[in-house]
């Protein structure tokens, strides 16, 4: 997995409207990429909402928020009009990104082995370096912890 000081991966994907997004779009800004399992599912919606609920805040300290998740574009669209979502959620069907950022790897969860998303979320800074990595996510607080972890709490 990266670390705060890599250089962010280049990545190019399509959002839930069919619109693509690269790392080159937001160079000058501070970018959030937050990878979570599955659109819809109990946890990534409960952090979505907070993100959601928060992405005002985030807006103001000058925060770009990125989802990304192995769903479709179809699925992020339904999520994301389903939750009214104001952020875009990357599209990462082929795991490029995934593997990429290293989050694709062997999980374990009630007994049960398989490879999946491990739910990590990546704060870059305005130059396209890893500022910071949370790697243990509070999904339902999750926009405070961002803020937080870059300092830019209230």
């Amino acid at each position: 997995m990266l670390q705060a000081g890599d250089k962010a991966p280049a990545f190019k994907a399509a959002d839930q409207n069919g619109t693509m997004h690269a790392l080159k779009d937001y160079k000058g800004k501070k970018v959030v990429v937050y990878f979570y399992p599955q659109d819809s599912t109990p946890t990534c919606t409960k952090e979505a909402c907070n993100l959601r609920d928060n992405y005002a805040l985030l807006s103001e300290r000058g925060i770009s928020v990125l989802g990304v998740s192995p769903d479709d574009e179809k699925s992020h669209q339904k999520f994301a009009t389903k939750q009214g979502l104001p952020f875009t959620l990357l599209a990462d069907a082929d795991l490029k990104m995934a593997h990429a950022f290293g989050v694709w790897a062997w999980k374990k969860f009630m007994g049960r082995e398989y490879w999946g998303i491990l739910r990590t979320t990546f704060l870059i800074d305005e130059k396209g370096k890893i500022a910071h990595v949370i790697e243990k996510v509070n999904s339902g607080d999750h926009a405070q912890q961002i803020l937080q972890t870059w300092g830019l709490a209230e």
